[in-house]
Formats: structure tokens, sequence, C-alpha cells
């Protein structure tokens, strides 16, 4: 199958290691609790879900922090530059998830519709940082920038991938239905036979009452 993602930065394909050998060693742009969460979530929807609510998780910290007033003698636009960073970091990761377990045949339906849910959101989020722009904006532009384009790169991905794997295990979810409607009709014959059965046996007892001597 062709990459879902049409738009492959050099980031990107540096990033396209399985994703399972990537935590390796834990990146910069995770904390210890973050990285245990995506160590756990080794189901391909389950990870793509936890990568949504990292990457959102440096947008709010970005809104937090500029609802406050600004400490002139802080390097406000380093710190936010440096959210977008692993915001972009984070982006890439779900990126190269994305590509390897649809390159494995990785279900991730369930978790590529939660990104397509909460994608428009997030770049609703930095579209409001670009167009609210503070007085540090120009310290953290090009990362602003670059957040915007990766994170809609990766919702294109996760588009063209949801598509195929609606295509590809849609034919698997109508056998498991029929597999299950086939194992339902089982378990109701095998009760109706088994009260039939039943209905013998007492039947059987009351015109052969066991003789009062054999007891």
């Amino acid at each position: 199958m062709k990459s879902p993602f049409i738009l492959v930065t050099a980031l990107f394909i540096l990033a396209a290691a399985p994703a399972t050998t990537a935590l390796a060693q834990k990146p910069d742009y995770v904390s210890d609790e973050e990285e245990e969460k995506l160590r756990d979530a080794q189901d391909p929807s389950e990870r793509v879900e936890v990568y949504l609510a990292l990457t959102q998780n440096r947008l709010d910290r970005i809104a937090s922090f500029r609802s406050k007033p600004m400490d002139p003698q802080y390097d406000n636009g380093a710190f936010i530059d440096h959210l977008l960073d692993e915001y972009i970091s984070l982006t890439d990761d779900l990126k190269s998830w994305i590509q390897d377990q649809y390159d494995r045949r990785g279900d991730m339906r369930k978790g590529l519709k939660k990104a397509l849910e909460m994608g428009p959101k997030q770049l609703e989020d930095l579209r409001r940082i670009q167009d609210a722009p503070d007085a540090y904006a120009a310290d953290y532009a090009k990362s602003l920038h670059d957040a915007r384009d990766d994170f809609t790169d990766a919702l294109d991905g996760a588009t063209k991938a949801l598509g195929e794997q609606i295509k590809t295990f849609g034919e698997i979810r109508e056998n498991e239905k029929a597999d299950a409607k086939a194992e339902k009709e089982r378990t109701k014959e095998e009760k109706k036979q088994s009260k039939e059965e039943e209905k013998l046996r007492k039947k059987q007892q009351k015109q052969n009452p066991p003789d009062e001597d054999d007891n």
C-alpha cells in the first residue's frame, strides 16, 4: 500500500522507523509519565489517541501561559517556541505511528476517526495563536507556521489511511458479524436441544418412577 502521506518531509522520513522501537530511548520532549502512557498504549488506535492527548496538552499549556500577564524578565517567546517544538515532535511521532501501523495493517480505524474529530480543534487553537499575536510572537512565528503545516499533513494522512482501512477491514467486520450471528444461532439451538432433553428426561421419570425397594 502507498503511504497515506503525500508530502513527506525529511524529518518524517527519519522518524519513520517502527514506532515500537522509537521509544526505546525516552525523547526529551515527553515526561516520564507521558512516556509510560505511550509504552502502555500498544493498541494501534489507543496509541493514536495518546499522541492526540499529548499534542493537545501542549496547546493547552500555551493558551494558559498566554492568558496570564507575562514577566518581561522571563524569556516568554522562547518558552512558547519550546512548547511548539514539542508539539511538532509529537506530531511527527503520530505520523510515524500511523505510517508504521498502516504498513503493518494494524487496525487504527477508531483512533483515526478520533484524530479527524479532534484535529480541527487543534488547528483552530493554532490559528487563534496566530490571529492574536502577543509581544513575543516573532520569537515563535516559524515554529507556529511549521506546527500548523505538520499537523495539517498528519490529518491529511489520517484521512487517507482511514479510507483505505475502511476498505480493508470492512470485509473483516462483515465476516465477524456473520460469525457472531452463526455462533448466536448455535448457542440458541444448543439451549433449545438441552431444554427438550430435560423435558424428555422428566417425562420418562414420571412414566417410570423409581422403585421404593431400590432405595
